[in-house]
């Protein structure tokens, strides 16, 4: 059988693989095709294909647009995009200065736990990549703030720390239609993280057309009551590791994998 990875972050965004090296890794590890789908950025995406030219391996493009509903942040997958669609790839400007803003006003309440953090450090672990909390993390790990990432995300910057900030402008219908209007099909990332199950039968009537349903953190009755709720919402299944390279260690590329043939009925709601 064929297995897909739809959920491969890269140097792009807060992953620490290069373009050519997740080709590789992935032809290593057998996989036949991945999603990648760095957060708010298309840049890695003609790398990749370039990289995987003749080889036996896919590249999906994909990206995870960061959006908020109703003060939650959640994440919205996009697959098989014109990764060179210009309305998109605009939109993306402003996205990304949107992340460099929240940079600094995380860093502001960091100082006002007492904790020193210069956002240029921040910046110089990011350089060209979209910047998020992972680069965040970094550099509260490297001035010696933290032990490590996940103590950085625990005691500081997760989603319920104190230095927290929201600040996500795109809401969940924009993303959709962000997806949709540049050909791709649109997903929710991870829905464990809403703890709002019932939000997924809203954003379906916005026209979400599928659920991340294997995931790491999923667990095997999360699973079931997933698939249940996308065979009645009529949502595409799909799955990925989240590979972020060493900045998760413990998540290996092709980790969660799925079926190829859930790969092509992902391509065919393409356009729907």
């Amino acid at each position: 059988m064929k297995y897909a990875d739809l959920h491969v972050h890269t140097l792009a965004s807060d992953g620490t693989y290069g373009p050519a090296q997740l080709v590789k890794e992935s032809i290593k590890r057998k996989l036949s095709a991945i999603a990648i789908v760095d957060h708010d950025t298309l840049d890695a995406i003609p790398a990749a294909t370039a990289e995987a030219e003749g080889k036996d391996l896919e590249i999906i493009p994909g990206i995870e647009l960061t959006c908020q509903h109703e003060g939650q942040e959640l994440h919205m997958l996009g697959y098989f995009l014109d990764y060179q669609n210009k309305a998109l790839l605009k939109k993306l400007v402003s996205l990304r200065q949107n992340r460099i803003e929240r940079v600094h006003k995380i860093v502001k309440n960091l100082e006002g736990l007492g904790v020193d953090l210069d956002a240029q450090t921040v910046f110089g672990i990011s350089g060209e990549s979209t910047v998020g909390r992972m680069h965040i993390a970094r550099a509260l790990v490297k001035e010696g703030h933290v032990a490590n990432i996940p103590e950085a995300f625990r005691k500081y910057i997760g989603d319920r720390s104190p230095a927290y900030v929201l600040g996500f402008y795109l809401s969940v219908p924009d993303a959709i239609k962000m997806i949709k209007d540049a050909g791709g099909v649109a997903v929710l990332a991870h829905p464990y993280l809403l703890r709002n199950d019932a939000l997924i039968t809203e954003f379906a009537g916005y026209g979400l057309q599928g659920i991340e349903i294997y995931y790491p953190e999923h667990s095997q009755s999360m699973i079931n009551f997933y698939l249940e709720l996308a065979r009645k919402l009529n949502l595409a299944v799909t799955g990925g590791s989240d590979f972020h390279g060493s900045a998760k260690p413990d998540i290996k590329l092709g980790m969660i994998k799925i079926p190829i043939e859930l790969v092509e009925k992902l391509r065919g709601l393409k356009n729907d």
